[in-house]
């Protein structure tokens, strides 16, 4: 590990300029998301028409689309809309058969309000693009920039319903983002199904407003890296310096290392029954 840097003030050579972002705001949320509606492939749906049951089995974040706009009677203060996009993987048994896995999309929309430190000037950069929903407009050119940090959700639960029995008014989405679509490989199925599966998902995020500054910072010296480049993955520490980095294995030649007599051996006694138990005295 490098050693870090000690700053002293006669080590100062200069203070210069930098253009960073400054975090104005931040929250940290924690979401159980209820009997959220999975819009499954063709495929899956035919599936789930004719299963006996469902056992879901994990959920993958796949994007999350972020709309900052400020609070109209809260100054220095703007409203995130966040729109997380999942894929849901399944698994079905349909009487005596093999598993099969079910996929399919899931929606989850939020908000938050934090303070963004409003600012006057109109700021304009290359990547400015006239009348781009996505990218950055005239109109949202002095709009801090929103952050979300998302793991990858749990699944709490899941259930099936049939379509009679789900819950009055609901609709599937007004749009869907075809490079969601495209991470498929099949038509999603958001109305005219028999049965529908639903999932409860535990979500921990992070979600934060930055904003352009420029601020003058003490230097010490240039910035250049310490290690060399290497084109093989194995020449990256000497195999005999990383040999003596490990200790050694005294308990390896014990004559019943890997069990007592009459019992069996704690870790199965093979080939990598010395590595296991060193690994466990090091901790």
């Amino acid at each position: 590990m490098p050693e870090q840097a000690i700053c002293r003030p006669e080590d100062l050579r200069e203070a210069v300029s930098i253009h960073t972002r400054k975090i104005t705001d931040s929250c940290k949320d924690k979401d159980c998301i209820e009997d959220l509606r999975v819009y499954l492939t063709r495929e899956s749906q035919v599936l789930l028409d004719g299963c006996a049951g469902v056992k879901a089995r994990c959920a993958e974040l796949l994007y999350a689309y972020l709309d900052v706009e400020p609070v109209a009677f809260n100054r220095n203060h703007y409203c995130i809309d966040i729109t997380f996009y999942y894929r849901i993987l399944a698994d079905t048994a349909a009487g005596r058969t093999r598993p099969a896995t079910l996929c399919g999309l899931a929606v989850f929309s939020k908000r938050a309000v934090l303070c963004g430190e409003d600012s006057s000037a109109k700021i304009f950069t290359s990547d400015t693009v006239l009348g781009s929903p996505d990218g950055l407009t005239r109109l949202s050119s002095n709009h801090p920039t929103a952050v979300v940090e998302v793991l990858d959700p749990m699944i709490l639960a899941a259930k099936v319903r049939d379509v009679c029995d789900c819950p009055g008014g609901e609709s599937a989405p007004c749009h869907l983002p075809e490079e969601i679509l495209r991470m498929f490989g099949d038509e999603l199925v958001l109305s005219g199904e028999k049965r529908r599966l639903y999932v409860t998902l535990g979500q921990f995020s992070i979600i934060r407003l930055e904003r352009d500054v420029q601020l003058v910072v003490p230097t010490l010296e240039s910035a250049l890296p310490t290690k060399e480049c290497c084109d093989n993955p194995g020449c990256a520490e000497d195999p005999c310096e990383m040999f003596s980095k490990i200790d050694f294995p005294v308990r390896a030649f014990f004559p019943k290392g890997c069990g007592s007599s009459g019992g069996s051996a704690p870790c199965g006694c093979g080939d990598n029954c010395a590595y296991r138990t060193t690994t466990s005295d090091n901790g």
